[in-house]
């Protein structure tokens, strides 16, 4: 019976239809704050079903819905899933709830316009990790940037023009390459823009080069990858809190997850040619980008430089084409997302206080707030790939993986987990630990039950999917088998 019913579209548009619901006029504060938190509870609850009713023994996609959407040049409105797409679905869907939760202490203005962003941007991401439509996968993947670009734009800091206008231009330019790659696949594919079709193409070499480099730039600049990622740092300086959380656990995912779709399985010799390339690009921004978060002043800012290494991790895991590699790459965006956004929202509880976000304005934080102190400090642990949590299992296998290819290579990411390492305690020490030293710390005030709850969860996540992986490598097994594939 549940087959029948079209789930998957419900999980797509029952965010975005509820945000519309928001901007209701005359509607109290208290009733859209309401609504907004029934609202994100209904959409995970839909996105759980899926997780109860998906068959992780297979790697077929599950849900399939197919409807004539533009027939004369070939798209349809075609989504499904497989294990790869359920478990961003479930982060996404998860994430909103916590989004919707830190509005009732830290976003004073305009709260309807403010939801409406983030349930369309989650129904937009949905539907880009369901797509299988190429075209299709296109609208959702840039209709996505346009609730950020508002986010950002709107209820940013005082830079946040700049940094809107320069997320937009770069994401920009890159989606349109992507445009060219899609267009180009679906001559080949005689007008079709089926992915599955796609996936069973057999491309010459020279063909696979060019529109890899076509897709590869696309989606290394929505990573971001080394030297594509200036747009970042600005970006997550200049947006709220819920934006910053969104655009690190979520936005980010959706270039990898476009490597993994498109990059992996239709240019599999081109992928394998190009991999050394791949591998220095991540090297570099797993060392250099970890020097560069070192130096940073401001707390948010070496987040997001954080996040830009960590993502190397990932690319590295993919392009390994092995299992492990695979596996890793996908755990490694999982716990990166449960992760920064804990760290994230602990910048939001320090800066809705004291309205500022750098590092020399604290120390002895736990002093006035050990409860606080203690999230914190399990997150930093867990940025810096501590075992026990869960950025150390991913970037476990991805170390595996590394072993495979060469030595060096897994020396130059051991090196990375050093520069985490003095980052990430480093922040700790000049912030959480010793003397207060400021009056203004003195000041701090204990969070409220929402700011607990929202990082008692994250912290009980990251742990427990530190220590019992098995319910993530359950649904992902299958799916990454499938993506393992011979290069000739």
């Amino acid at each position: 019976m549940l087959h029948s019913f079209p789930i998957l579209s419900l999980v797509i548009w029952l965010p975005i239809l509820w945000g519309l619901v928001l901007l209701v006029p005359y509607f109290p504060l208290k009733i859209v704050r309401s609504l907004g938190f029934l609202g994100s509870i209904l959409c995970f609850i839909s996105t759980l079903v899926l997780y109860l009713r998906f068959d992780s023994s297979s790697s077929a996609y599950q849900f399939a819905e197919n409807h004539s959407w533009i027939p004369y040049i070939g798209a349809n409105y075609s989504v499904s899933i497989d294990g790869l797409s359920l478990l961003f679905l479930l982060l996404n869907n998860f994430l909103l709830i916590l989004v919707v939760l830190s509005t009732y202490h830290s976003v004073k203005k305009s709260i309807a316009a403010y939801l409406f962003c983030f349930f369309s941007m989650a129904g937009l991401i949905n539907g880009a990790f369901s797509a299988t439509d190429g075209l299709l996968f296109y609208v959702f993947f840039e209709a996505s940037l346009i609730p950020l670009y508002m986010v950002i734009g709107m209820w940013g800091g005082q830079r946040r023009v700049y940094a809107a206008f320069k997320f937009f231009l770069y994401t920009l330019v890159a989606s349109l390459l992507l445009l060219v790659g899609l267009v180009t696949l679906s001559k080949f594919a005689h007008g079709s823009f089926s992915i599955a079709q796609w996936h069973e193409l057999s491309l010459p070499l020279d063909i696979q080069v060019i529109l890899f480099l076509f897709f590869v730039f696309a989606f290394a600049v929505k990573i971001p990858m080394f030297p594509l990622h200036t747009w970042l740092p600005d970006a997550h300086v200049e947006a709220p809190t819920g934006g910053s959380v969104i655009l690190a656990a979520m936005a980010l995912k959706l270039g990898a997850y476009g490597f993994l779709r498109f990059s992996l399985p239709i240019f599999p010799d081109a992928s394998h040619l190009m991999s050394p390339i791949i591998f220095s690009l991540s090297a570099i921004a797993v060392v250099y980008i970890g020097f560069v978060a070192i130096a940073q002043g401001d707390m948010k800012k070496l987040i997001a430089y954080s996040s830009i290494s960590h993502m190397g991790f990932v690319t590295f895991g993919i392009f390994s084409n092995t299992i492990d590699g695979l596996t890793g790459a996908l755990y490694q965006m999982i716990s990166h997302g449960f992760v920064s956004a804990g760290l994230f929202f602990c910048v939001g509880v320090l800066y809705d206080r004291l309205h500022s976000r750098k590092i020399a304005d604290y120390g002895g934080v736990v002093n006035v707030m050990p409860y606080f102190s203690a999230l914190f400090v399990i997150f930093a642990m867990a940025n810096c790939g501590l075992p026990g949590t869960s950025g150390f299992v991913g970037e476990l296998l991805v170390f595996l993986s590394a072993g495979n290819s060469s030595i060096w290579w897994v020396l130059v990411l051991s090196l990375s987990l050093v520069l985490s390492a003095v980052y990430s305690l480093w922040t700790v020490k000049r912030v959480i630990m010793g003397p207060v030293v400021h009056d203004s710390v003195k000041s701090l005030v204990s969070m409220t039950g929402c700011e607990s709850t929202i990082l008692a969860v994250l912290a009980f996540l990251v742990i427990f999917f530190g220590v019992f992986p098995a319910p993530v490598n359950k649904v992902l097994l299958h799916s990454v088998q499938n993506l393992v594939r011979p290069v000739t």
